[in-house]
């Protein structure tokens, strides 16, 4: 996934830059980093870990400059180090470029090849590098074709923004997989994931920029086009984005997330009613959809679980004791509320079932007498290639079992999950996302290596 933003000729470009990215943390916290231009020349820290362990006040006010671009980290292509951190920073003919990308390449490995034979060496293992290789390789005279020569090559997901010095440029594919949006503060624009980020740095949404569209941005002036012509009938925008992974005050693809996923759990209601003493969410990408539930069901609406806000994905579990005690360290069952009752439970997704099957057992030894669990999204059948982290086949287990086994396996009562009708219904334009990954329909060529096709 990863969390993408830019700033162009603002006084505290890098201070912006900081607070968009820790708006942006949810996108990925394996790494960040921020890149400046001051006018002479090029400022980087990236480091490994969260924004705000690492970016203290010093560290952001010796990112000099009115020009900056930043980057947190979510790897799906290439290893978890502080030499894949981003953005990326080249130089060519002179000139620093850096890039901060968020996507997946789903011809990586052909380019990879190819730019190897034609002499490139690359520092690290990254597709975002060989967008860099691609610019040096391609003729630079007219800024605009430079840039659409180079992004005609790459297929699959990518939106990206680049760094030139004081030029801020901006792209989506042609698909539109990855969202990006254009923002603007004390005149002067922004580039971000999503708009998150510019509620948090004081800056005001302008617009999403379009599917195969690019953007320059300097001295005060966003000029743009579009370097393909197929961007109007092969739209394919991430319907997870919508489901699980953007921010729930956040505005893409034409729609507020948070009221998209009260949208998913009416029709969830609708689709699969049951009877209980109360709706309850898996905190927290459950919660607006057990909202929209239990507004359609009429059931009432409970907390039965707590989240443990200070617990991230980098929480360290050194010993057996801590392993087992894993959910409820990040969540809590609430028992006097749950002790002898009948309840739904609202879920984004499952994808392997053991995060499930974990919390499941601790509703259970809560006391909850019969658990319905309703999920906001078809079952996950085939894997992602466009900067999802969705594993192979032979993991996503329903690749591998029933609805009914699944109920089993996560030991529920009862299991329904949204139908893909359902899901597409309560989308602005359905006809404008990617489902791959419910269908196996999907929008382009997938890469020739299909081994997380394999079920054994």
């Amino acid at each position: 996934m990863c969390g993408i933003v830019g700033v162009s000729n603002h006084s505290e470009a890098a201070q912006v830059v900081f607070l968009s990215l820790y708006a942006l943390q949810h996108r990925g916290e394996e790494s960040c980093g921020i890149v400046s231009f001051d006018g002479k020349g090029i400022h980087k820290e990236k480091s490994i870990g969260l924004v705000a362990d690492f970016f203290s006040q010093k560290v952001v006010e010796d990112l000099k400059g009115n020009f900056a671009v930043g980057h947190t980290r979510y790897s799906t292509t290439g290893s978890s180090n502080l030499k894949n951190t981003q953005p990326f920073l080249a130089t060519h003919k002179g000139r620093s470029i850096a890039i901060a990308h968020n996507g997946n390449l789903t011809n990586t490995e052909e380019l990879h090849k190819r730019l190897e034979e034609e002499g490139s060496i690359f520092q690290t293992t990254m597709d975002s590098e060989i967008i860099v290789h691609l610019l040096a390789k391609t003729k630079n005279g007219d800024m605009k074709q430079w840039m659409a020569s180079a992004l005609k090559q790459l297929k699959g997901a990518f939106s990206v923004i680049f760094l030139i010095e004081d030029l801020l440029v901006g792209a989506r594919d042609a698909y539109g997989f990855r969202p990006l949006c254009l923002g603007k503060k004390d005149g002067a624009y922004l580039l971000a994931s999503e708009t998150c980020a510019f509620d948090l740095a004081g800056a005001e949404f302008v617009r999403e920029v379009e599917p195969g569209e690019i953007v320059f941005i300097k001295d005060g002036k966003v000029e743009s086009f579009f370097f393909t012509d197929e961007r109007r009938d092969k739209k394919s925008q991430c319907v997870f984005e919508n489901i699980y992974f953007a921010r729930p005050d956040s505005h893409i693809f034409e729609d507020n997330v948070y009221l998209t996923r009260k949208r998913l759990g009416k029709r969830l209601a609708k689709e699969h009613p049951a009877e209980a003493d109360f709706v309850m969410a898996i905190p927290d990408s459950g919660n607006y959809a057990a909202l929209g539930y239990a507004e359609a069901s009429g059931i009432p609406l409970e907390i039965g679980m707590i989240r443990n806000h200070y617990v991230g994905r980098t929480f360290i579990q050194p010993s057996q004791f801590l392993r087992e005690s894993r959910v409820r360290i990040k969540l809590n069952p609430i028992r006097d509320v749950l002790k002898g009752k009948k309840i739904i439970v609202v879920e984004d997704s499952i994808v392997r079932g053991t995060t499930s099957r974990s919390r499941v057992e601790e509703l259970r030894k809560a006391g909850a007498k019969e658990i319905h669990f309703r999920v906001t999204c078809p079952p996950i059948t085939f894997p992602c290639f466009y900067g999802i982290d969705f594993p192979s086949k032979k993991e996503l287990i329903a690749s591998n079992k029933s609805i009914e086994e699944i109920a089993k396996f996560i030991r529920v009562d009862s299991l329904k999950y949204l139908s893909l009708e359902g899901m597409l219904d309560v989308m602005k334009e359905p006809r404008h996302f990617c489902h791959a990954c419910f269908d196996g329909k999907y929008p382009e060529e997938i890469p020739k290596n299909q081994s997380k096709f394999l079920l054994e």
